[in-house]
């Protein structure tokens, strides 16, 4: 992509934004991150995610931020509508809007913060998988352009695992996973990260199917020092659904560092047509 909106690596280049006006911000879709219909929504929550991030009145870190997918964004420019609709002294609360012409394709709220010492514990640690470097990559023909920006490799849970026509009686997957070219881990390569696994429901029913997420919710659990410390290295994702019901489907994922430091959380419900 060359123009006004051309940093170098490809997720500078899909969150590249633009000021169109006190609140406004306009970017555009970039190919290389092209899902099935639309582009991958990672990049999508993490051009939100940067909408805020760039905002003159930010005040504090990521601490949460939801996305509801109102519509497929489709390829061409978009602007974002951001606004922080109240700060208060150790935190701030935002909304946002992304719109394509007259429609409204991806709402948005998220919270930032000032983090301060204080007693910390983490109940909950990663499980105990080989090493990435002990692992193969994942093959890089997998039907959509998004996934060949990322170094994957599966411990448990990836579709090619389950043979054909047959279907998985559990839905985790835990992979490692790092942007490629190797890109230093913020907030913002967090993000999509939060998104980067299949549907649940491809592993369950062994084949991919329509789907895709109505709502995703991202809570930070690390400060902007601990997620810096990580540099270009592997991240430690495991995701798992708790129901499949009525056309919708449930997902949750931790994302970890390799030394154990719990960096993320992610929620979604992911709509599925089978």
């Amino acid at each position: 992509m060359t123009g006004r909106y051309a940093p170098g690596h490809t997720l500078d280049q899909a969150v590249a934004l633009e000021r169109g006006g006190e609140n406004l911000v306009r970017g555009r879709t970039v190919d290389a991150w092209a899902n099935m219909v639309g582009p991958f929504g990672g990049t999508t929550a993490a051009t939100m995610l940067q909408a805020i991030l760039k905002h003159p009145e930010l005040h504090g870190d990521p601490l949460a931020l939801t996305l509801n997918y109102a519509g497929p964004v489709a390829e061409g420019e978009f602007e974002i509508e951001v606004l922080p609709t109240r700060t208060n002294r150790s935190n701030q609360h935002w909304w946002l809007e992304m719109r394509q012409g007259d429609q409204v394709v991806t709402t948005a709220t998220a919270i930032t913060a000032l983090r301060r010492e204080t007693w910390s514990e983490t109940e909950v640690g990663p499980p105990g998988v080989p090493a990435p470097e002990d692992l193969t990559p994942a093959a890089a023909d997998r039907g959509v352009k998004w996934v060949d920006n990322y170094d994957m490799r599966f411990v448990t849970g990836a579709l090619q695992s389950v043979e054909e026509g047959q279907t998985s009686p559990d839905s985790t997957t835990t992979m490692w996973i790092r942007d490629t070219p190797p890109r230093p881990l913020d907030h913002v390569a967090l993000t999509a990260m939060c998104d980067s696994f299949f549907p649940r429901s491809f592993l369950r029913l062994g084949r991919p199917i329509p789907a895709g997420t109505v709502t995703l919710t991202i809570h930070y659990l690390a400060t902007a020092d601990e997620i810096a410390a990580q540099g270009t290295d592997f991240i430690l994702g495991s995701v798992h659904a708790h129901r499949f019901h009525g056309n919708y489907h449930d997902e949750s994922a931790r994302l970890w560092s390799r030394d154990g430091t719990l960096l993320a959380t992610s929620h979604q419900l992911m709509y599925f047509k089978s």
